[in-house]
């Protein structure tokens, strides 16, 4: 039996605007987009990670009306899981990121632990950190 994860959910305040950042910034590919009446959930990937897809969509896409108000706040508040990548240059995917227009929240820092990372904020206020793996 083989185990893997295929998608991570992201919640954003505007689909649009954070396919750019994915998209744009990132590096990521729309995969697919799927709407239903009035919201849409899009899937970004990378041929890095076959198979494993980053979905996003708004707080109320495919919830009631008080979980996506409750999403929504939280979101607004940015305290919902961030997301953590690994890059082969950390360095260059920040300057990249930054160039983007992006939040920076911290620059490329050796971390005691091992990495040299960075974090930053989507354009809804998502905590995206980028990792590279110490050198062997």
């Amino acid at each position: 039996m083989t185990i893997a994860l295929q998608y991570c959910n992201v919640t954003v305040n505007d689909v649009d605007e954070a396919i750019a950042f994915y998209g744009d910034a990132l590096g990521l590919e729309v995969q697919n987009d799927v709407a239903s009446g009035e919201f849409r959930w899009v899937t970004l990937g990378s041929d890095a990670q076959p198979g494993l897809g980053i979905v996003l969509s708004e707080p109320h896409a495919g919830r009631s009306q008080a979980d996506g108000d409750a999403i929504a706040e939280l979101l607004a508040k940015g305290v919902l899981p961030m997301l953590v990548f690994n890059s082969s240059d950390v360095d260059a995917t920040f300057e990249k990121v930054r160039a983007s227009g992006a939040e920076v929240l911290q620059e490329p820092i050796e971390q005691p632990w091992g990495p040299r990372d960075c974090a930053f904020r989507d354009p809804s206020g998502n905590t995206v950190r980028i990792s590279q793996a110490p050198a062997a």
